[in-house]
């Protein structure tokens, strides 16, 4: 069963300037026919969207496990997961990073940092980028216990 599901979507200042890629397919096409650089500017312009669309990683708890895009750990393994916004935020993505740590970021998003128990484990904790950070890590929380 699916606790929570989010997808990280690009920021959307990217979807806007992907726009340029239709005057430059259009500057690039324009001695040869207007009308085939408009064609494939807007079809450029639609492949990237899909691309921006359908590789967007998925955050998301069931039952037993966390994925997080690609990674995923079990449940048993995740312990007490804060959520930083803002400031706090920022400092957890710098100052306050360890090295060892595994990333999910996107941009300036809040985010949660999610310790992994497992000796074996080399990795400290993750670090993910969230829109409802609070709504997270209350998730992953609540069912840890």
């Amino acid at each position: 069963m699916t606790l929570f599901r989010e997808r990280l979507y690009a920021a959307p200042w990217l979807f806007v300037a992907c726009v340029l890629v239709v005057p430059a397919a259009l500057a690039v096409f324009w001695p040869i026919n207007r009308t085939v650089g408009i064609v494939i500017g807007v079809v450029l312009y639609a492949l990237i969207l899909a691309a921006l669309i359908g590789f967007a990683p998925v955050l998301q708890v069931t039952d037993a496990e966390f994925r997080a895009g690609r990674a995923s750990v079990e449940r048993e393994f995740i312990g007490e997961v804060e959520a930083f916004t803002g400031t706090a935020a920022q400092l957890e993505r710098g100052q306050r990073l360890d090295a060892r740590a595994w990333l999910l970021l996107r941009g300036s998003l809040p985010i949660v940092k999610i310790p992994i128990t497992d000796a074996e484990d080399p990795v400290p904790y993750w670090v993910v980028s969230t829109r409802r950070p609070h709504e997270l890590a209350s998730v992953l929380n609540g069912a840890n216990r």
